[in-house]
């Protein structure tokens, strides 16, 4: 492996080490493209309160700086990229994009982890066992219309939805929604962090319905820690889980700024 786009940071309060850590492991590791995508800061309507679990909005000038130096600083060795993870809540996205653009953000990945909008959000997670097939629908209709915004890469733990019910009624959503991913050409990620830590993604049946779609497949560490990016079995792991559906990952990513 050779590039990662999803690369988190301390700022996001459930990361550990520094940029450098990441970056210095990283070409250990013989990555020619590390990306930086750590949680976005949010602007919220109704609250004034910050998430705990992404950036706040004032750090995001230091996290841009400060990847600009290390990239300057080890450009003989690795490419650095600068992103973001970020949600679509529609009320709120356009004053949130004007604050990337300004910031030197170069790319987005999209890391949908609630429906809806978060400020008002009540009831399960999103990543919650469930039956109710109208979380399917909410779920790939937000990400669509996020989605076809533009402003992003590319859609990080697609299965992150964790529905427990049939295959019919999981199909009869996910399949026009992987069709539609198509025609936006938005690849799908397969998930390192759901590997490593057992989760219920990356899902075979998600990834059957993709690869019956057409979609494009990229790898994403996910990666919370350093070490993360020296985690070879899990590579192993996810090439190995690829191989069995038939699908071929990409690599490298080609990045236009959407700003």
């Amino acid at each position: 492996m050779t590039a990662n786009y999803h690369t988190h940071t301390f700022r996001c309060r459930h990361a550990d080490g520094t940029e450098e850590d990441y970056v210095r492991t990283a070409i250990g590791e013989g990555y020619e493209i590390l990306g930086f995508a750590d949680h976005s800061p949010q602007i919220f309507r109704y609250r004034k309160e910050y998430s705990g679990f992404r950036m706040y909005p004032e750090e995001l000038e230091g996290y841009v700086s400060t990847l600009s130096g290390l990239r300057e600083k080890y450009a003989d060795s690795l490419r650095i990229r600068i992103g973001l993870e970020a949600e679509y809540y529609p009320y709120t996205f356009s004053e949130l994009m004007e604050s990337f653009a300004r910031a030197g953000v170069e790319y987005l990945i999209m890391g949908q982890h609630f429906i809806g909008e978060e400020e008002v959000y009540s009831g399960s997670g999103i990543d919650d066992p469930v039956r109710d097939e109208e979380r399917l629908h909410r779920y790939t209709e937000q990400v669509l219309e996020g989605l076809r915004t533009g402003y992003f890469l590319y859609l990080a733990h697609p299965d992150v939805i964790r529905f427990d019910g049939d295959d019919d009624t999981y199909r009869r959503y996910m399949l026009p929604f992987c069709q539609e991913l198509v025609k936006l050409d938005i690849p799908v990620e397969v998930n390192f962090l759901g590997i490593s830590g057992h989760r219920h993604y990356p899902s075979e049946r998600f990834f059957r319905i993709a690869k019956e779609a057409g979609c494009r497949v990229v790898f994403g560490v996910d990666a919370h820690n350093a070490q993360a990016l020296a985690l070879r079995e899990t590579e192993a792991e996810a090439r190995a889980f690829c191989a069995r559906l038939g699908i071929v990952p990409e690599e490298k990513l080609d990045i236009v700024s959407p700003f």
